[in-house]
């Protein structure tokens, strides 16, 4: 590591190295937790894939709600990604260093996805609330255009928002020691180490949080409201039922990413320690976005019919090209 010049006299001003401290408390039993953390990462990573693969190849998919779940796949693959292989290589080296221009890239990417999930999910509940309380204006609500709109201001959110608080956080001066109490470089962390007065970056980061975080939870909060209210005026317990359905796989995403998330971030600083905020920062960065989807795939008739659909054709392609091919092998040796 190199440092320049103290500060106020004081602290030596961190110039391009880091060292997360992650789980090195755990001694050898990181080589445990590299194993699980691995198979739990190549899930994410394959079921993620699967539900693109298999919204594009079903035309049954082809709809809102699925277009919205291909952007959600596509985010957790991008979330995950900027955290577990770093981690990953961590658990298995002493050295665990990242430099400064790593650090802010990790942040970059972490937060603008994780910002544009809150927007996404935020879509997806207006798309929820359209097809249970307006069913037959469902169509005509909901266009394709509607729907890119929607999916295209939460990426911009997210990425506009994010790259102005990141980028004013890394223009601070980090003093003293170069240890970071995470597995990543995240928001609190990276700010307790700054050396400089950080309400500037308080005043952006404020904004963000209750526009952009807390106001699409109120948003998913409202709609299902008004979806709970309308579903429970429906005659038949049948009709309550699937109703429900429709909307019960969002409902659970919705509670693990804000559970979470919401719990690291607004609890008191406190009552925290980094060991305590380490483990309950790997549900949404690692259990998250397994969970995701699976459970838009056990809670979801329609994408399963469509996954044996496409295996099933696969089945029979792939029957049809070896009939095919042992076919041509006996005439050729007729």
């Amino acid at each position: 590591m190199s440092s320049s010049e103290s500060h106020s006299g004081k602290n030596q001003t961190i110039s391009d190295v880091f060292i997360l401290v992650g789980f090195s408390y755990l001694g050898e039993l990181q080589i445990l937790l590299f194993l699980l953390l691995l198979l739990t990462y190549l899930v994410a990573l394959m079921g993620n894939l699967l539900i693109i693969l298999l919204i594009k190849l079903s035309p049954s998919l082809h709809t809102p709600m699925y277009f919205f779940l291909v952007n959600l796949s596509v985010l957790e693959i991008c979330f995950t990604t900027s955290v577990v292989p770093q981690l990953l290589v961590h658990l298995l080296v002493e050295e665990k260093t990242i430099s400064l221009v790593a650090c802010a890239a990790q942040m970059y990417v972490f937060t603008i996805t994780g910002l544009t999930e809150c927007c996404l999910l935020a879509a997806m509940a207006y798309d929820r609330y359209v097809a249970i309380c307006h069913p037959l204006h469902y169509t005509t609500i909901m266009s394709i255009r509607l729907c890119v709109r929607l999916a295209g201001a939460s990426w911009g959110i997210g990425i506009l928002a994010e790259v102005a608080e990141t980028t004013w956080l890394f223009s601070l001066p980090f003093c003293g020691s170069n240890r970071i109490h995470h597995y990543f470089c995240d928001v609190r962390p990276l700010e307790k180490m700054a050396c400089a007065d950080t309400w500037k970056n308080v005043i952006v980061g404020l904004p963000v949080l209750l526009l952009f975080i807390l106001g699409p939870f109120l948003l998913i909060f409202l709609s299902y409201i008004r979806i709970i209210s309308t579903i429970l005026r429906l005659p038949s317990a049948d009709g309550k039922r699937k109703a429900f359905s429709t909307c019960s796989s969002h409902l659970t995403v919705v509670t693990l990413f804000y559970g979470t998330g919401l719990f690291i971030y607004l609890k008191p600083t406190s009552s925290s320690t980094p060991e305590s905020d380490q483990l309950i920062s790997l549900m949404y960065t690692v259990v998250t976005p397994v969970l995701n989807p699976i459970i838009y795939t056990l809670r979801n008739k329609e994408v399963k019919g469509a996954f044996r659909n496409t295996v099933g054709k696969a089945i029979f392609s792939h029957s049809q090209r070896n009939e095919r091919k042992r076919k041509r092998v006996n005439g050729n040796s007729v």
